[in-house]
């Protein structure tokens, strides 16, 4: 069997920066197992595999695995694959839906950005949160702790952010994933996103940290509209809003890397 692979850096302007995804069209779905193998082969932080879909609410139907697991909801690759769609396989719809383990996720594609309608995670504020954390990020100040799916900690500036050095191997033993967060110096906020759990220290760019970000950010600054950076090495930028309470929009561009054939 042979398979296509198309590698594209999303939220990025340029090649070699934002996050790169491996995007799999398929005729049928394969078995777990070997999707999950193929996610380890291309040792991305992602690997998307998308199929056509009978549903009338969905063009085609959606799943992510990291090297060592699937995941319930990524944006990059998400971005990557309407990238991959609208750009090189020719989809002519105005608007592009995916059914996905979090709902329907749609994509629109606005001049030269593609603009993700996805779920809304508003974390929560916790007031007891593990003595270990302000050791696992290096001794730094911490503003505020919350959760949804994953741990967000609000540090108190930029620098914090970009300086923060975490200990991974203490990381894993407390936390799968968590997003660090500051109001940015030249944008609404920055941010980064750890996933020892998941097989991924540091993601470059990650899109489901931002369903937590955006109406993290967008209560605190009391505005819908968020202009925000990911300080990964490769770093990422993103135009996001909050449409409404539990939904938001980010918007990103993507570069087309390479095609590849897989053989199985």
């Amino acid at each position: 069997m042979k398979l296509s692979l198309y590698q594209i850096d999303a939220f990025a302007h340029q090649l070699f920066s934002g996050n790169p995804a491996a995007v799999i069209p398929l005729q049928h779905w394969l078995d777990d197992t070997l999707m999950q193998s193929i996610a380890l082969e291309n040792n991305l932080s992602e690997t998307v595999f998308f199929v056509s879909s009978s549903s009338p609410d969905a063009d085609y139907n959606i799943r992510w695995f990291t090297p060592t697991l699937e995941i319930n909801l990524c944006g990059h690759a998400t971005l990557a694959t309407a990238f991959v769609l609208f750009s090189i396989l020719d989809f002519d719809k105005e608007v592009l839906r995916f059914n996905s383990k979090s709902g329907i996720l749609s994509i629109t594609k606005k001049d030269d950005l593609l603009v993700m309608d996805f779920p809304g995670w508003k974390p929560e504020r916790l007031d007891v949160y593990d003595d270990a954390l302000s050791e696992i990020l290096g001794n730094a100040v911490i503003t505020g702790v919350y959760k949804y799916r994953d741990i967000l900690i609000e540090l108190e500036t930029e620098e914090a952010v970009k300086k923060c050095a975490p200990d991974f191997t203490l990381m894993k033993k407390h936390f799968d994933k968590m997003i660090i967060t500051a109001p940015g110096n030249k944008v609404d906020f920055v941010s980064r996103f750890f996933a020892p759990g998941a097989g991924i220290d540091e993601d470059p760019v990650t899109g489901s940290a931002h369903s937590q970000l955006i109406p993290f950010w967008s209560e605190k600054l009391a505005k819908n509209k968020l202009h925000a950076l990911q300080l990964s090495k490769r770093g990422g930028e993103l135009w996001c809003e909050q449409i409404s309470a539990d939904r938001v929009t980010m918007s990103g561009h993507c570069v087309f890397y390479m095609k590849a054939e897989i053989n199985i």
